[in-house]
């Protein structure tokens, strides 16, 4: 396949939007002699205008050779083994060898995941070994190299597909990446429904890109979302973990929630609230989780913090505000009923995404306070000043007092007091933290003779 080239002259990608670090990365690879490109969400972004959040590497030279020639690389993953070129303690430039589509499988192979995996030592392990599917389709492990179209070939989206030569400053286009950047569609690379059972979390990057950038679907794109939703159930939970934060840390959550209801992935990532929130997305229930989500994007959008806690607490609020109603009808204390319901909540939801501890107990806590800090008209909140979740429980409060017009008193109260947090009471695996026992001492030692 002949490939489109647009000439420096011809497009609007400048070096002086590359970071230093890539061009670094870059330009040792050429002086090496080794093809280099930038490749994926750093073109397309300076194609349009936006600033990349980072900016990714290719290139003709295996692991091993890159390790050779930057001594500040270290190589990382299995499912696809990458170089990581560091610049000080914070700059990272993610550098990978182009990469192939798996080959025809010989008719007598032995199954590919019992094989060893020896990707450590060698540039280029047995073909079964590097390259591995599962019998429903799920690729597991690709570390199959290839040629700068095969890598193109392989990739998810046509936009995300685009390489910028540094060699002659030109962008490379294989896929038709640039004429749906022109009209603003999100298109998967080759088969719709296999692109989306090999890889569900890809559909989840579909709706990201949708709703960050304003794009569409292509037709046949948004029918294998729709017909293939179910496999997200079988996508590994920590990745779904990784793309929730990202999908609704992009500043525009509260389309990515539109998205995700309309074409059934919402229900497939969080079981319970779907099921909770039934299929009509305009009750209350719905209409909230909606504005918690625009609240998120207007809090990003003005350099505000939101942790993943804090995220949780504003979607799942509502939910768990009425399952701990029932047991505080019950008599039960209503923090500890929300504590209660959403640790339960989390519990099962780990079955689906991969929450870490830290961040359940916190969502706990959040949620557990808001009766605190509204009690008493807020007069009550001062002792919650020394906990390290109370920025983000005042930030719930007041996302609540916006939505429904009350506690505003209370939540002026809280905003008023000073945070002096003391030690958390979990440590980063989210077990509470136990007391040192002090070591007993023994009996005098006995003076030297």
């Amino acid at each position: 396949m002949e490939p489109v080239i647009v000439q420096r002259s011809d497009h609007t990608l400048s070096r002086e939007n590359i970071s230093p670090e890539a061009l670094k990365v870059l330009y040792g690879l050429k002086e090496a002699n080794y093809v280099a490109y930038i490749a994926g969400g750093g073109v397309r972004d300076l194609l349009l205008g936006r600033t990349p959040k980072d900016f990714d590497v290719v290139t003709d030279a295996t692991p091993n050779e890159l390790r050779r020639i930057f001594r500040n690389c270290r190589l990382i993953g299995r499912r696809f083994r990458l170089a990581h070129v560091f610049f000080g303690r914070d700059k990272i430039i993610e550098v990978a060898t182009f990469r192939a589509n798996m080959p025809p499988e010989p008719a007598d192979s032995e199954d590919p995941a019992d094989q060893t995996d020896h990707s450590d030592s060698t540039d280029q392990a047995p073909q079964n070994n590097h390259h591995v599917r599962r019998d429903d389709g799920m690729i597991v492990r690709d570390n199959l190299f290839g040629t700068p179209e095969e890598d193109a070939l392989r990739r998810d989206f046509t936009i995300n597909a685009l390489f910028y030569n540094i060699r002659d400053y030109s962008v490379i286009d294989y896929v038709g990446g640039l004429e749906d950047l022109q009209r603003r569609v999100i298109r998967f690379i080759g088969d719709p429904g296999v692109r989306c059972v090999e890889d569900p979390v890809r559909m989840i990057r579909a709706v990201r890109f949708a709703a960050m950038l304003g794009f569409d679907f292509e037709p046949a794109t948004a029918a294998a979302i729709r017909e293939h939703h179910a496999c997200l159930a079988l996508a590994n939970r920590s990745r779904l973990y990784e793309e929730v934060q990202k999908l609704f840390f992009c500043k525009a959550a509260q389309r990515a929630y539109e998205l995700l209801r309309e074409f059934g992935l919402y229900g497939m990532l969080f079981p319970e609230l779907g099921s909770w929130l039934g299929p009509n997305t305009g009750t209350p229930e719905c209409l909230r989780i909606s504005q918690a989500l625009k609240q998120v994007d207007e809090w990003r959008q003005a350099g505000r913090d939101v942790s993943p806690a804090l995220l949780f607490a504003l979607m799942f609020g509502g939910m768990h505000e009425a399952r701990a109603g029932e047991l505080t009808e019950q008599g039960q204390h209503k923090g500890l009923a929300l504590h209660s319901v959403t640790m339960e909540h989390f519990g099962g939801l780990t079955e689906r995404v991969q929450v870490p501890k830290t961040v359940r107990y916190r969502t706990a806590e959040i949620l557990a306070s808001q009766p605190r800090l509204t009690a008493d008209g807020g007069r009550r909140a001062r002792p919650l000043a020394t906990r390290d979740f109370f920025p983000e429980a005042v930030a719930y409060l007041e996302f609540m007092v916006r939505l429904t017009g009350e506690n505003r008193g209370a939540l002026e109260q809280a905003q008023a007091i000073e945070w002096e947090p003391r030690q958390s009471r979990y440590g980063d695996d989210g077990e509470q933290r136990r007391r040192p026992r002090r070591r007993r001492r023994g009996p005098p030692a006995s003076e030297p003779s």
